[in-house]
């Protein structure tokens, strides 16, 4: 059995990168934060464990536990350790357990410590404009304009609520 390859995701990075995400969470940060998730459920297919780091270094109530949503593994940092380091301990001990790995941001100091240990690099504007790109192929594909043919749009209210506890440390 071969190990699936493990895509690792910084989550505001990302957010930050551009659209639809910017101004999402400009209104509702809960709401970017499942879009991003439903996203990279998406992009992922199944074929890519999926992994996604919040920064909650600020937030005292945050464990850093992790959580399973549509398939994609959530983070949100320990209380005193930003997403950065989360995603370089994270990358390492994949890479050392043998999976091809690619993290996902455009902070420079991450992305040196991870090439460092044979990690692969996206850009968040690369990730966002695949992302993008997918969507519009999707949209090809499913010319019918049929509601709810995107993750995005089948996440549940739930979850996305799920979602927004864990940013707060909840349970």
């Amino acid at each position: 059995m071969s190990v699936r390859p493990v895509l690792i995701v910084d989550g505001y990075n990302v957010m930050n990168a551009g659209e639809p995400y910017a101004t999402l969470a400009a209104d509702d940060i809960d709401a970017a934060r499942a879009r991003l998730v439903s996203d990279v459920a998406a992009y992922a297919q199944g074929e890519r464990q999926a992994l996604v780091v919040f920064d909650a270094a600020e937030n005292p109530l945050s464990d850093g536990r992790s959580h399973v949503v549509a398939d994609v593994e959530v983070v949100f940092s320990p209380f005193g350790i930003d997403a950065d380091s989360v995603i370089e301990q994270t990358a390492a001990a994949r890479r050392s357990a043998g999976h091809e790995v690619t993290v996902v941001t455009s902070d420079a100091q991450t992305q040196w410590a991870v090439m460092g240990a044979g990690v692969r690099r996206m850009s968040s504007a690369e990730f966002v404009s695949e992302i993008a790109g997918e969507r519009a192929e999707h949209a090809e594909r499913n010319p019918s304009g049929s509601r709810k043919s995107t993750i995005a749009e089948r996440v549940d209210a739930e979850v996305s609520d799920v979602l927004a506890r864990w940013a707060r440390g909840e349970r």
